[in-house]
């Protein structure tokens, strides 16, 4: 074990792994910062997660392709390394869609006489959910929601209309209004304020839209209630400077269009990868959901990530969802066991000030916005 001090916050984690960041390049698909894994069960040990297409004991590993058992960063500051199979190739773990038919689900595509957090969105050719009903901070201070941009936007359309349940060349539904302002990525330094890697261009994964409700569009129709949940408590801001376990390990829940309420837990924060075009990306939370289940399904982008548990009396929203294995990988926790479906989600926190918003927590708030 190294002499010096060992990593306790997030910031610890992210400083080592940007120190090493060369090293561990040439190991690995992907890193992310959190605590080890243990034969399936997640410890308190804080590590850097190193993801390999491929684990096998050290025995067959050339001494050059070992990964050492510690990483030390500057000034003595050490953690754990831990390796995770994140394959490839295979196809994510196949869910029925109806087994979440719930009566919950036909609210949230249509069947409720009102829209909220997990509520059906859709434009002209895509369908999601909508995260939140938030307020801009800047301008006429409009209201609206929160979802998704490439749920929101699709440029081979003159403009960018979203509705309830469907759009009008696909079924029933209402304008809801139109885009405002949207993301996709944004540099390391502006979104954590640090230089989170060495490589001179990375990017933070968004993936988020903001759409002020139509003046045709009844207020009285919205809730912020979330459906089978209930009031939500405030934003749970990230501190780099918080312990590891602040976030890691934390348990979370989601309402979404397809598969409803679902429960999971983060097991990693800042995943670093880079695609095939050789570009690389952060995405804020790594989220495996309860059971083996899948977190999210197709059409859940744009829920928003609550956080539960023994110390939180209302769940806090933390993040909206933005991906998982249905369009990446998915992650090995356990051998033995087949690689699990995976959430990617991106920080509410730091999204809203991005966009320059303001969640609205309770119908109170929302009936006295003008």
């Amino acid at each position: 074990v190294p002499a010096g001090h060992q990593a306790t916050t997030i910031l610890d984690l992210m400083t080592i792994r940007a120190f090493r960041g060369k090293t561990l390049r040439r190991f690995s698909l992907g890193t992310a910062i959190g605590f080890r894994i243990r034969q399936g069960v997640l410890t308190t040990i804080p590590a850097i997660i190193v993801f390999v297409s491929r684990k096998v004991h050290r025995e067959w590993l050339h001494q050059i392709q070992k990964l050492p058992s510690y990483l030390e960063g500057p000034g003595g500051i050490w953690c754990d390394v831990d390796v995770m199979e994140f394959p490839y190739h295979g196809s994510p773990v196949v869910t029925s869609e109806e087994q979440f038919n719930t009566e919950i689900v036909e609210g949230l595509r249509g069947n409720d006489h009102y829209i909220g957090p997990g509520s059906q969105v859709a434009s002209y050719e895509t369908y999601g959910t909508l995260g939140a009903i938030v307020q801009s901070r800047i301008g006429s201070h409009q209201v609206g929601f929160l979802t998704n941009r490439h749920v929101a936007i699709n440029l081979d359309y003159p403009n960018q209309k979203m509705f309830h349940p469907l759009p009008p060349n696909l079924g029933p539904g209402v304008y809801l209004g139109e885009v405002e302002r949207a993301t996709s990525f944004i540099t390391d330094d502006m979104w954590y304020e640090i230089f989170a890697s060495m490589i001179p261009e990375t990017f933070v994964q968004v993936d988020a839209a903001f759409i002020p409700f139509g003046d045709s569009f009844d207020l009285l129709k919205v809730t912020t209630s979330v459906k089978g949940v209930g009031n939500m408590g405030d934003v749970m801001d990230i501190n780099l400077l918080d312990p590891i376990g602040s976030i890691v390990g934390r348990q979370v829940m989601k309402v979404g269009r397809s598969s409803g309420l679902t429960k999971g837990r983060i097991i990693a924060y800042a995943l670093e990868y880079n695609d095939e075009r050789g570009i690389y990306f952060f995405t804020d939370f790594v989220i495996v959901g309860e059971n083996s289940q899948p977190f999210d399904f197709e059409g859940d982008r744009g829920s928003l990530i609550l956080m539960i548990g023994e110390k939180v009396d209302k769940p806090r929203p933390v993040g909206i969802i933005c991906g998982g294995s249905a369009n990446r990988r998915h992650l090995k926790l356990q051998n033995g066991h087949e690689p699990e479906n995976w959430t990617s989600g991106v920080d509410l926190g730091r999204l809203l000030g991005l966009l320059q918003l303001n969640l609205i927590t309770s119908d109170t708030a929302l009936a006295s916005k003008p």
